[in-house]
């Protein structure tokens, strides 16, 4: 039997209805692909339970929680106390995902801005990973994770990473991490592609955003974690890497940030 490298979905969303009554299978499947490790993310704190649920009734996923910022005007703004107290659970990795999203939802800008700073606030405290999202807000993003850096240092990955080469720049510069997901094999994303050719291969994580965003030869279809797989080939590809190699290189960078899923999985 041929050795399939293990990798691990970052970042998708095992609570969503897409996926109800499947999660047997999904995760069947994405062992199969060599996808043993995921973590799903809850964008409403008032969804954290069942969020929870899953990451306890499965070995292979972990969890992480926060407001993300299209909700974060439709959502009670979370308070760091919250949010350190979510993180007390043996399988929450990471404060998220939180952000900024000018794309759809400018004319919250100002809470969202509040609700990033208080995620990063909790990330600070806890020592846990923060779980970024930002859409059309480069010049915004990179002046609050620089500012809220200087004032007391705390550790980042920038999830499905689509911005600009500038906020990359400023992201590796604070030592973060960017995450490639299904965009990077499209056809168009030549600058995607480009953007994480320029960075050190040691700050990429790979993931699906499932159930959205699958990668070539899914896209228009429902995303899955096991579909992490055909990203992480275009990575390697983008790379100049054997396909092990790279994934071998995303596991160690998955571990070096989402520190608390690496030593549950010793354990376990």
């Amino acid at each position: 039997m041929t050795h399939v490298p293990l990798i691990t979905d970052s970042h998708c969303h095992l609570d969503f209805p897409d996926f109800d009554g499947e999660h047997d299978a999904l995760i069947a499947r994405a062992a199969e692909a060599g996808v043993a490790r995921m973590v799903t993310i809850c964008t409403r704190l008032r969804n954290e339970p069942k969020v929870r649920a899953l990451a306890e009734a499965y070995p292979q996923v972990f969890y992480a929680a926060g407001t993300h910022p299209m909700s974060a005007a439709d959502e009670p703004l979370a308070t760091v106390e919250e949010l350190v107290t979510m993180a007390q659970h043996p399988k929450f990795v990471g404060i998220g995902e939180s952000g900024l999203d000018y794309h759809y939802t400018a004319e919250s800008a100002d809470i969202q801005k509040e609700s990033l700073r208080i995620h990063i606030e909790a990330a600070r405290q806890t020592g846990l990973p923060l779980i970024i999202h930002a859409r059309a807000a480069d010049d915004d993003m990179a002046r609050i994770l620089s500012e809220e850096h200087a004032a007391g240092a705390y550790s980042c990955v920038m999830h499905c990473y689509c911005s600009g080469p500038e906020l990359a720049k400023t992201c590796v510069d604070l030592g973060f991490y960017l995450s490639m997901s299904g965009i990077a094999t499209f056809k168009k994303s030549q600058e995607v592609r480009d953007i994480f050719a320029a960075i050190p291969v040691d700050r990429v994580l790979v993931e699906t955003d499932s159930p959205y965003l699958a990668p070539t030869p899914y896209r228009g279809k429902r995303n899955e974690p096991a579909y992490t797989a055909h990203t992480a080939k275009l990575g390697a590809e983008v790379f100049g890497m054997d396909y092990a190699d790279f994934a071998a290189q995303t596991e160690a960078n998955f571990e070096r940030l989402f520190t608390k899923a690496a030593v549950k999985a010793e354990a376990t």
